[in-house]
């Protein structure tokens, strides 16, 4: 029930945020929406919802913000310069990797962050494992390869969901 009820208010603030009105018959949309939404996804919601409210993982996922979007940056840079440069190396394929990320939306959060940096898409999440396809295949080892691709998100992604 404490699922349903986080998601209902997390829909509503959504909802006001995105409509930026306070007229009353946009809120009454929106309460009903919400209320719906928290009927029918509810129980789909985060195991533990009472974590959204803890400071301290809002603060690393503030810190993780721009962690993410270097490693984008440079995956990005990499990316571009085997398009453009014709001598760089390619060697793609498909590695897997074990992740020590326990809950499911810590390891979506971790294969999305992996498909969003260029280069690299995860592929399949099975249990700990994942399967992702590089564009360029630096190391068969699966302990190096994982420092290569989500250590670093990894490191973070415990602290904020975990």
């Amino acid at each position: 029930m404490s699922r349903k009820i986080v998601f209902f208010i997390v829909a509503l603030i959504l909802w006001l945020l995105l409509t930026f009105s306070l007229n009353y018959d946009e809120i009454i949309v929106g309460v009903m929406v919400s209320f719906l939404s928290a009927v029918i996804f509810g129980g789909y919601f985060i195991e533990n919802p009472i974590k959204l409210f803890q400071i301290h993982r809002w603060f690393w996922f503030l810190v993780y913000i721009p962690i993410f979007a270097y490693k984008c940056l440079e995956a990005n840079l990499d990316v571009a310069l085997r398009v453009l440069h014709p001598g760089m190396p390619l060697k793609p394929g498909i590695i897997k990797i074990k992740t020590s990320l326990k809950t499911e939306i810590a390891k979506t959060f971790l294969a999305n962050s992996i498909t969003l940096t260029p280069g690299t898409m995860t592929c399949e999440i099975d249990g700990d494992i994942l399967y992702i396809h590089w564009i360029w295949i630096k190391e068969q080892d699966e302990e190096k390869a994982k420092k290569i691709i989500a250590q670093t998100f990894e490191k973070y992604l415990k602290r904020i969901f975990e």
